[in-house]
């Protein structure tokens, strides 16, 4: 998935999610380095799944998610990140509509290994 903005150029959120009419999309904004920061409009839920190679941290902007693990389910409000360590199994939750942005290394495969 190519990144939607190249570097210097402005990214502008709100109208991203203003334009969505999807009710779980999830693409790549920017590349920085070696990580991809990733946008998510989430509402549903999202597969089981872990990444073997790749830590991935999940920062709220707005709604609320719910990030569940084998032990435990972290809930995330707006201003509110979570890193889950790579291999670990998770799946992601939101009960309305919710905006993620995601950072992860460029390698990833977002559905997951």
């Amino acid at each position: 998935m190519s990144p939607k903005f190249g570097q210097a150029q402005i990214i502008d959120v709100p109208r991203l999610v203003l334009q969505n009419k999807e009710k779980w999309v999830n693409f790549n904004l920017t590349e920085v380095n070696d990580c991809i920061v990733r946008l998510g409009i989430f509402e549903g839920e999202f597969h089981w799944h872990k990444h073997e190679r790749e830590d991935e941290l999940f920062f709220v902007l707005e709604g609320t998610l719910l990030l569940d693990l084998e032990a435990e389910t972290v809930e995330l409000r707006p201003q509110q990140g979570y890193t889950v360590p790579r291999q670990v199994l998770h799946r992601t939750r939101a009960r309305e509509k919710t905006v993620v942005l995601m950072v992860e290394q460029n390698t990833v495969n977002p559905k997951g290994d």
